[in-house]
């Protein structure tokens, strides 16, 4: 009977990891929506990469909750952006935002048992901590953990 709960537990944690990191790549997908009108040349083309491949991740995450009989949560009408988005730079600063906000979801499937979904989320890390350091110009270390999530697991440590 425990090996069924806990089977079930997983089953959920998978569930629930990968429509939080499906909830990401929708905001994302809107994000670079707003982010790209604001962009011209280079950046706008990029703004658009960006905004296929997380069309392309919101497609792969759905694939997989459906294969675990769940039924994938739409992507909402409209999204509150975190600051103003009327010029470029603020445009950047949006897309620097939504990677970091992406690669944080895909750490929840990075704690799973099962190797493919660690494999995804660890995949899906890097995807968006490279596309972060090409709008920010620089890497961070430990990408989509908060400086706050940081200081709190040093102090843990003393």
């Amino acid at each position: 009977m425990s090996s069924a709960r806990d089977s079930s537990l997983t089953k959920n944690n998978e569930a629930r990891a990968l429509q939080a990191a499906l909830t990401a790549e929708q905001a994302a997908t809107y994000g670079y929506g707003v982010a790209g009108a604001h962009l011209s040349g280079v950046a706008q083309r990029a703004a658009t990469e960006d905004w296929t491949a997380h069309q392309e991740a919101a497609d792969q995450l759905m694939a997989a909750l459906r294969a675990r009989g769940v039924t994938p949560a739409p992507a909402a009408v409209a999204y509150q952006m975190p600051h103003r988005v009327s010029t470029a730079r603020q445009a950047v600063a949006l897309a620097e935002l939504l990677e970091e906000r992406v690669a944080s979801a895909y750490l929840g499937l990075v704690a799973l048992p099962a190797a493919d979904l660690r494999m995804l989320g660890a995949r899906q890390v890097r995807a968006a901590a490279l596309r972060a350091a090409a709008w920010r110009g620089a890497t961070t270390a430990f990408p989509g953990l908060t400086a706050s999530a940081l200081d709190r697991a040093a102090a843990r440590r003393g």
